[in-house]
């Protein structure tokens, strides 16, 4: 069986995307575990879920963001692959060379388009009828990198911020967990920072 990868995951809030990570890795086919969770907050709900689920918590200095300390951890706990998950900091430049197409991130909105903070209410706002969330890989600027996996969310007539908001938040949880398979059994290529693969990369609402 192929060894599998060890997950960092950084949060700054309640971590129902860190969840849904842990919840995938408690599966025995899954090729990844969670090594640590790190937040720049120490109030953060979801350092308590996975602190129930035996996974070791750190918190760090948000402002400025201690960078070396998170890289300290990582490095301690011989993590493979960084996931960002509701984490509110912006990551410097050098971290990010450090661990080039080794940090992923969710977003809520079918990047390139409403990319930064209040992303589904900018969708809604544009009177968009398709909204959604994306994985991408994390580069220096921000919401960009190649996009790994992206699912299309319907905007009713019906929805307003919050519904939508939660149908897209259902759609991240399938989404993120995906993503970090398809890259623990090295099932995607990158060429010209277009991600491509054999496998299901897009994902409609249902």
């Amino acid at each position: 069986m192929q060894k599998k990868i060890r997950l960092g995951i950084l949060i700054s809030g309640r971590g129902s995307n860190m969840q849904s990570i842990i919840n995938a890795c408690h599966n025995s086919d899954f090729p990844a575990t969670t090594a640590c969770v790190i937040s720049n907050n120490p109030d953060a709900l979801g350092l308590i879920s996975a602190q129930k689920a035996n996974i070791e918590t750190f918190v760090v200095k948000k402002r400025p963001l201690d960078t070396n300390k998170i890289e300290e951890i990582l490095i301690k706990h011989k993590v493979d692959l960084i996931c960002l998950a509701g984490f509110m900091s912006i990551i410097d430049n050098n971290f990010l060379k450090n661990w080039h197409l080794k940090v992923i991130n969710i977003h809520p909105s079918l990047l390139p388009s409403f990319k930064g903070l209040n992303a589904q209410k900018q969708a809604f706002d544009a009177g968009v009828k398709i909204a959604g969330c994306t994985v991408h890989y994390v580069y220096p600027e921000v919401d960009s990198g190649p996009i790994i996996i992206q699912a299309a969310v319907p905007v009713s007539t019906t929805d307003n911020v919050e519904s939508l908001s939660a149908k897209i938040l259902n759609m991240e949880h399938i989404c993120y967990p995906q993503a970090i398979r398809l890259i623990a059994l090295n099932k995607i290529q990158i060429n010209n920072n277009v991600v491509q693969s054999t496998e299901k990369l897009f994902f409609m609402y249902h």
